[in-house]
């Protein structure tokens, strides 16, 4: 079905499957306008896969579940592939900042015992001026 074919509007069925939520707390799990939830919600609502409760002046919006069970499968297939991507992203990022952080203390490590053994260094035949360079 397209109306469920694009990304932000699957996000909002997802944010929306077990729980009612306003169209405000909607529109914050994402980086556009409240007005642009709005509208992908219009859609989702046309359609028939979103339901709306009024309550005064806020609408509360949860999935249809019944007329969304012909996708269910699909929908949380797709939601637990991004779940398993993200965490996948995850721990890769956290395996290059440990690496990244043995490898900067490789380097310091190295460094620090280059200057020990520069400023150690006994004055030889081929080398007398080594020790005169030490305070």
């Amino acid at each position: 079905m397209q109306v469920i074919a694009e990304p932000r509007r699957r996000e909002i069925l997802r944010l929306i499957w077990d729980a009612e939520r306003q169209a405000g707390e909607i529109a914050d799990h994402f980086d556009v306008t409240f007005g642009a939830v709005s509208q992908h919600l219009g859609v989702l609502r046309r359609a028939g896969l979103v339901l709306v409760r009024r309550d005064g002046t806020r609408r509360y919006y949860r999935a249809n579940r019944p007329a969304l069970a012909p996708f269910e499968a699909m929908l949380e297939q797709m939601w637990t592939g991004q779940l398993d991507r993200l965490a996948e992203l995850a721990e890769r990022a956290e395996a290059g900042d440990r690496t990244e952080v043995a490898a900067r203390a490789g380097r310091a490590e190295a460094g620090d015992r280059s200057s020990v053994a520069t400023r150690a260094e006994p004055a030889t035949p081929s080398n007398p001026t080594a020790a005169k360079d030490l305070p």
